[in-house]
């Protein structure tokens, strides 16, 4: 919104500032992070009252868990408010890769929110539906994937198949054009990474950092792949408008710093489906967006990795009747294992922050 401030920087110098994606960016992730700070406690305690029990607790789960009855969730309504509210100030509303993927995200987090309020209202894990909650996440994904591809379409700046081809990492020209099936491809891409994101939230801050990992490292993609001159050195696709998205992701990361600051251990407040469904779908469709879908699987591969444990547990449990992991996610495997749960939050931050600078190296690797 505030872009528009660059038609005056002819009376005004300092106003050019707004001209600069890195400047807003910055903007975005002090701003959405004070907009956190100042209405986080507001919203806990509204979420407390009107919670009671807060979320339910797993009977199944670690022991140490039940000391955690009470603490309200949809905490994500912090982080969307956040993420929302910055990008309105900072970001190019005309830009449809930020439109796509804030669509995407307040999608997501409604689907989330409605998810938690059934969790929440009959003290339940079985909140909506998985098959209706994954139908509505797929149109969602599927409609901002459309109009993406069509972006990509219209700018021809590869040829007039690259919006539909799916990109490669370590091979600089090699594509697959997937014409309109694209669109269930990049709506997979989507709907896994909000699914991965939420099966990973478990534990106090587990989810939160990983995902302001990934947000920076897909922030320095898109600036790179909305850039022709940096593009053209790193030999990377290069994607107009792309550029903007960096403006987005710098709210993310605000937005999860002003987040974890309430659910650092202990917690004040959980995340909740809100929170971690919006925040796996805007990762997974700026990777969409950056043609980046591949190296998302390196980048989260954290969320890779709890994803599949559930796969696996579930699979062979039908198969066999015995279980692979003690408990599925695999950050409850180790906790019964006998980590800690700070032990299993801060070394699965550091497996995060390892695989971001793997795929981030991709980069380079032509």
């Amino acid at each position: 919104m505030l872009i528009w401030l660059v038609e005056l920087s002819e009376h005004l110098k300092f106003l050019n500032l707004f001209r600069y994606i890195t400047f807003r960016t910055g903007a975005s992730l002090f701003t959405s992070a004070f907009i956190v700070f100042l209405f986080g406690p507001m919203i806990i305690r509204s979420l407390r009252i009107r919670q009671g029990k807060g979320q339910p607790i797993r009977a199944d789960g670690p022991q140490t868990h039940f000391k955690k009855a009470g603490t309200p969730t949809m905490g994500g309504l912090m982080i969307l408010a956040g993420i929302v509210g910055s990008s309105l100030l900072w970001a190019d509303l005309s830009n449809v890769y930020v439109v796509a993927t804030l669509l995407v995200t307040l999608g997501f987090g409604a689907i989330g929110f409605y998810d938690d309020y059934l969790k929440v209202t009959k003290q339940s894990h079985k909140g909506f539906s998985g098959k209706a909650r994954l139908g509505i996440e797929f149109v969602i994904a599927g409609i901002a994937v459309y109009f993406m591809m069509r972006t990509a379409l219209a700018s021809g700046t590869a040829g007039s198949t690259f919006g539909s081809s799916v990109a490669f990492p370590f091979f600089k020209d090699f594509m697959i054009n997937l014409g309109i099936m694209f669109v269930v491809f990049g709506g997979f891409v989507i709907v896994g990474a909000g699914n991965a994101v939420n099966l990973t939230d478990g534990l106090d801050g587990l989810a939160i950092v990983p995902v302001m990992i990934a947000a920076a490292s897909f922030g320095v993609i898109a600036y790179l792949a909305g850039n022709a001159v940096f593009a053209n050195y790193l030999q990377i696709n290069f994607v107009p408008g792309t550029g903007e998205l960096s403006v987005v992701l710098g709210a993310v990361i605000g937005a999860g710093l002003g987040f974890l600051w309430f659910n650092a251990p202990p917690a004040a407040i959980f995340m909740g489906d809100t929170g971690s469904l919006a925040l796996g779908g805007t990762i997974g469709t700026v990777a969409v967006a950056t043609k980046h879908e591949i190296v998302m699987a390196i980048i989260g591969g954290l969320f890779v990795m709890e994803t599949l444990s559930v796969i696996i547990q579930v699979g062979y449990f039908k198969m066999t009747g015995r279980r692979v992991f003690l408990m599925a996610p695999i950050h409850h495997h180790f906790e019964k294992k006998g980590w800690t749960e700070s032990q299993v939050v801060i070394r699965f931050w550091i497996i995060a922050g390892g695989l971001a600078l793997l795929g981030l190296s991709t980069l380079k690797l032509r």
